[in-house]
């Protein structure tokens, strides 16, 4: 029975992706589920350990640490600024998963935090310094890496540009519950409006294939894209970063949202940074739990 391999968990807002890794960052097994997010978060929890111990069964395995990623700040005794699944931020992530694994070495953290780990250590930020990695999904979150190591923010909220004011009527933002930039550019708030306008359910990827021949889908892409690259701009031009990788589930869509971020960047930045496509696509998140078990 292998006893050097890392578990990687990442939580997200739709689903949960679990992966035994190799300490080189390997991915040599995965499985994923669904959140069934509107089913509360302690039923996610319980059957996310349960695949996991599934899968390292299945393999043979016994970890050697374990990295666990999920949205918001995670802290001890809850986790904040995760609003998307209900009862998720009174989770005590750590201490449930320590619960069904102990003795084994756990370590929690951001899922785009951990993802621009991952992208430094393997991926498309290696070398990069400043690097961003932008995490354009369910949620939007941005995390910067100087010299190779994360800026956190004195709250460990650095980089959460989902709640990035859109205009100067957005007077409460945070405040009043909103995360406006998330809610206007996130995959979920495209895909909300998106069905709204087309009177029937359609997701963010539906929404950016249907653009390319119906006219309504791609005003609404155009309006998100302009309004995303905006933002995108404005964090070039505040961090001078020297790359930016691009991950989440939107970039299934690259070929339309990697070259309207590059027309901004190139326009609006007096120093243009590289951008690129995270290496690791649709497994950053759950890279990033590896590379934050093995230390960061």
């Amino acid at each position: 029975m292998s006893e050097d391999r890392i578990l990687g968990i990442d939580f997200g807002g739709t689903k949960v992706a679990l992966g035994l890794a190799g300490r080189d960052g390997t991915l040599l097994a995965t499985r994923r589920l669904d959140t069934d997010a509107q089913a509360g978060a302690e039923q996610v929890v319980v059957r996310t350990l349960a695949a996991a111990r599934a899968l390292l069964a299945d393999e043979g395995a016994v970890p050697a640490c374990i990295g666990v990623v999920s949205p918001g700040i995670v802290l001890p005794d809850r986790i904040l600024l995760a609003p998307n699944v209900p009862g998720w931020e009174q989770l005590r992530l750590a201490e449930l998963v320590a619960a069904e694994f102990p003795g084994v070495a756990i370590s929690v953290g951001t899922d785009a935090k951990a993802a621009a780990l991952a992208e430094w250590r393997w991926g498309a930020l290696t070398g990069a310094d400043p690097a961003v990695f932008l995490s354009l999904g369910t949620g939007i979150a941005a995390a910067v890496l100087v010299g190779g190591r994360l800026l956190t923010g004195a709250n460990g909220a650095a980089g959460e540009i989902g709640y990035n004011l859109l205009s100067p009527q957005d007077t409460e933002g945070f405040a009043s519950g909103a995360a406006p930039l998330e809610e206007a550019v996130g995959g979920r708030g495209l895909g909300g409006r998106a069905s709204e306008l087309l009177g029937r359910p359609v997701t963010a990827g539906e929404l950016f294939a249907l653009a390319r021949e119906n006219v309504e889908a791609k005003e609404l892409v155009t309006a998100a894209l302009d309004e995303l690259s905006m933002h995108v701009a404005n964090l070039a031009i505040a961090l001078d970063p020297e790359r930016i990788a691009v991950g989440g589930g939107l970039v299934r869509s690259a070929d339309v949202l990697l070259p309207a971020l590059a027309d901004r960047l190139a326009h609006a930045v007096p120093f243009p940074p590289q951008l690129v496509a995270a290496r690791f696509d649709q497994d950053a998140a759950l890279l990033g739990a590896v590379a934050l078990a093995l230390g960061g």
